[in-house]
């Protein structure tokens, strides 16, 4: 089978690309590569050592390094079986122990509920709400020419001039006029009210 010059010149790059690839994942691989762990006699710890911060930590584990020359991502065997080792010395209960001491609840001073039948709290039926306000406005007072009282009322842009026992609006009834105040009844429910005198 003949292969062309072109073709012999392509394979030729390739290769060479190939083997330099290889070389560099060779290269990066074999610095990564981890250390064989050995085995290591099995580490006893009498008590464990107080840090600063308040916490127990084995002796082998006091030390975390800082800085990128003190870090190691082998497996060390040593710490490992110092927190193994390690009790649980907590002053409470421990919760993750059936023969621990159970916790002692308080009890309550009064029932949650009071004992025997619940009497009911009466409550007495709501009253009829309130009339409401006349809306009429009382803003003056005139004397006519046979010496009778009047009133000028407001509602509105409305003005009413009327007198005792007169009707405004099919609905009021004026039933005394005095100089500062006068008495109306709203008819439709049979209340009473007393309109002031409005201050000028």
């Amino acid at each position: 089978m003949n292969i062309s010059p072109d073709m012999q010149k392509k394979v030729g790059i390739i290769a060479a690309f190939v083997i330099v690839m290889a070389g560099i994942l060779y290269y990066d691989l074999r610095d990564d590569s981890p250390a064989p762990v050995t085995a290591t006699a099995p580490v006893s710890v009498t008590s464990p050592v107080r840090n600063g911060a308040g916490g127990s930590t084995g002796a082998a584990a006091r030390r975390v390094g800082n800085t990128a020359t003190e870090l190691d991502p082998t497996l060390k065997m040593g710490p490992m079986l110092v927190t193994e080792s390690l009790v649980y010395s907590g002053s409470g209960r421990n919760i993750f122990s059936e023969n621990s001491a159970p916790m002692e609840i308080p009890k309550a001073i009064a029932p949650a509920r009071p004992k025997g039948p619940v009497k009911p709290v009466y409550t007495p039926p709501p009253g009829p709400p309130p009339p409401p306000p006349i809306d009429l406005k009382f803003f003056g007072t005139a004397t006519s020419e046979d010496g009778q009282l009047r009133a000028f009322l407001l509602k509105g842009d409305d003005v009413f001039l009327a007198s005792d026992g007169e009707i405004v609006q099919r609905r009021y009834r004026v039933e005394k006029i005095s100089a500062n105040s006068i008495v109306v009844e709203d008819l439709t429910n049979n209340n009473k009210q007393v309109l002031p005198l409005l201050a000028h």
